[in-house]
This record gives C-alpha cells, structure tokens and sequence, in this order.
C-alpha cells in the first residue's frame, strides 16, 4: 500500500474548499442555511479517531517488542493501515469544506464573527485537522522498520520498491 501524501491531501482540501465556498454562496442566494455539519458530528469524528488511534497503537506495541511471541494478525494490521488512511482523507474533506465556508463568510467577519454558524465550521475544521493528524500517526504507527537479516540475504542491492527504503509496513 502506497503511503500518504500530504500534497493529495492538501489537493482534496483546496478542492472541497473551493466546492465549499461555492456551495454557501449558492445556499446564501436561495435564502437557505449554510451547509456545515452539527456540532453532534463532532462526537462521530471523535469516536472514529479514537478508534483508529486505539488500533494504531495496538500496531505499535506489536512493533517495538523487543522479543515477539506471536505474530500479528497481518489482515487486522491492513485493516488498521487502510482505517487510517480512511481517517486522514475524511479529516481533509471535512477540513476543506469547512475552510471554503469560514472563507467565504470573511467579507462579512465583523457582523457574523461569532455567529453559531462560522463557530460550528471553525469546529469542524479543527475535528478534520485531528483526524488528518491521527490518519498521518497511525499510519506511521504501522510502519516496521527493515531487518538486519533483510540486508545479509538481499545481497546489497538496495531496495527494490518505494516502500521497501523504510521496511514497509506492517
């Protein structure tokens, strides 16, 4: 599995942000409410971190045992690799959306500065950097470093995939 890449997730979040922007324009010409999510989505974002989180370091202890008894499951270890990625690419949506809604509320900060609406984006966009946080972490968590005896059978020749340089992952 090819590893994170701030750049995709800094793209997806310019294009939601854009999107976002564009979508409260069109909902502020209709009359409508602003598009952002409730505080109560907080809760899910936090439970969906925490349990990645939880994942992750169950990951990482396997990882740094000096002396391992027992092999981890490898599917468990994939499934907690693709829940972080998972989590890092929601956290970036939800960050650029929210971004693209306080952005296009900045011409009219001084009247709506502390209106439920921009503090429920400002939220949301500080869940969407947690969770961005939490996907990049844990997926470092499922990182395992190369072996010694790697290098002795491999001959020298140097890695021989992207994700061999730095062991690869769990």
């Amino acid at each position: 599995m090819k590893p994170l890449r701030l750049t995709v997730l800094a793209l997806i979040g310019v294009v939601l942000g854009l999107l976002g922007f564009a979508a409260t324009e069109l909902s502020d010409r209709a009359s409508a409410t602003t598009p952002v999510l409730p505080y109560s989505a907080l809760g899910s974002m936090a439970v969906i971190a925490v349990f990645t989180l939880a994942l992750g370091i169950r990951v990482l202890r396997w990882r740094n045992e000096k002396k391992r008894k027992r092999m981890i499951d490898p599917i468990f270890a994939a499934r907690t690799l693709v829940l972080a990625h998972a989590c890092a690419y929601a956290g970036a949506v939800l960050l650029g959306w929210h971004a693209g809604v306080v952005a296009n509320q900045i011409p009219v900060w001084a009247v709506r500065a502390t209106s439920p609406v921009v503090l429920q984006a400002v939220a949301m966009m500080g869940g969407g950097v947690i969770m961005v946080a939490i996907g990049l972490l844990v997926e470092r968590f499922c990182r395992v470093p190369p072996e010694d005896n790697d290098e002795a059978e491999g001959g020298g020749s140097g890695p021989t995939r992207a994700g061999d340089a730095e062991g690869g992952f769990a």
